[in-house]
């Protein structure tokens, strides 16, 4: 009798919360759509699609805009379905049954999630009391115990801290082992290492389509990397990994890239506004407000339960994590309407 491995049994499969929510503040997408201008680009390019060919393995036009939009070597470039797909396919191919991956914590869980699936040792270095990365303990940590692989976020999904980009360079600098970051937050902030990838022969950068561009129901993730860890990605990667209409709306974006730097420029804006609105609000009434480098606020409130199930009964959908809240930033009707929650609930 056919039984499952042990790394299956027990397998949560992921769930979103679902319901009937007029504001969806729990996921981090963007609030902003294309402008019309852009649908209408969009549209087109999905007309020319031919549906019965298989799409471009290496998505080379995609790629290129990419390139362009970050002023890098397309070259240096491997596109995957979500940001998702790519740290699948590194965990599991750049690391042998039994190395040693760390990780840090509170982050994103699908690293350490890909880890247990590849079989992994996974070491994971808890953030300090201002879940704050402190990098020479990490530095000591993956030369311990001689770790084959270091990822982390830079900004932070869910801390929205950021690391600077001084600090990111020395931590690869002084490890002997493979450094991942996901900059999926980084088109929000400024201390990007994507231009340094050529400098270092142990650097992977991963970037998505799903914050900075509106598009996350386009399932669009980026690897940057030197040729050599390029070449193997690539080879390692499924060949038909991006669909052809998942390539044809990213291009058709990316060749507008004023478009997408407005749209991020307001994200920053609005995101500012409601940070400083909140950080209002939580004086006095023992809620901690923590910097934020991306697209969403992260709190602790007194009783982050309470607040949560309070905002659910107004229509409002947070992502609550324990003794945090995460709060994307929505549209200015959305975020007037959490701050109108906030003030009562808080």
């Amino acid at each position: 009798m056919y039984q499952l491995t042990e790394k299956l049994i027990n397998l949560v499969p992921y769930e979103p919360e679902t319901g009937d929510y007029k504001i969806r503040l729990d996921a981090n997408e963007s609030f902003l759509e294309p402008v019309k201008e852009l649908q209408d680009v969009i549209n087109m390019a999905v007309k020319q699609v031919t549906y019965n060919r298989y799409p471009d393995p290496k998505a080379t036009r995609l790629c290129n805009f990419f390139a362009q939009y970050h002023e890098i070597d397309s070259g240096l470039i491997t596109a995957g379905n979500g940001s998702d797909e790519l740290i699948s396919v590194i965990i599991n191919c750049f690391l042998k049954k039994g190395d040693t991956i760390v990780t840090v914590s509170p982050d994103f869980s699908m690293y350490n999630f890909y880890g247990s699936l590849a079989e992994s040792n996974i070491v994971t270095l808890s953030k300090n009391e201002n879940l704050q990365i402190n990098g020479d303990e990490l530095i000591h940590t993956v030369n311990e115990q001689q770790a084959a692989m270091l990822i982390f976020s830079n900004p932070c999904n869910p801390t929205s801290l950021g690391l600077k980009r001084k600090d990111v360079l020395k931590i690869i600098e002084s490890v002997n082992a493979l450094v991942v970051i996901d900059e999926a937050y980084m088109d929000f902030w400024t201390e990007t290492v994507i231009k340094e990838v050529t400098e270092y022969d142990n650097l992977i950068i991963l970037r998505t389509c799903s914050k900075m561009m509106g598009m996350a129901a386009m399932r669009l993730g980026f690897a940057v990397a030197n040729k050599t860890l390029t070449n193997a990605l690539q080879a390692a990667k499924s060949p038909y990994n991006v669909n052809a209409l998942t390539q044809a709306v990213g291009a058709a974006l990316l060749a507008h890239p004023d478009d997408i730097r407005d749209s991020v420029t307001l994200i920053t804006e609005t995101r500012n506004d409601l940070y400083l609105t909140i950080k209002d609000i939580a004086q006095g009434k023992q809620t901690k407000v923590f910097e934020t480098c991306a697209n969403f606020i992260l709190i602790k409130p007194r009783d982050a339960a309470a607040v949560s199930e309070g905002l659910k009964k107004e229509g409002i959908l947070v992502r609550h994590l324990g003794e945090y809240l995460r709060i994307t930033v929505g549209s200015p009707v959305e975020n007037r309407a959490l701050v109108a929650a906030l003030l009562r609930l808080l």
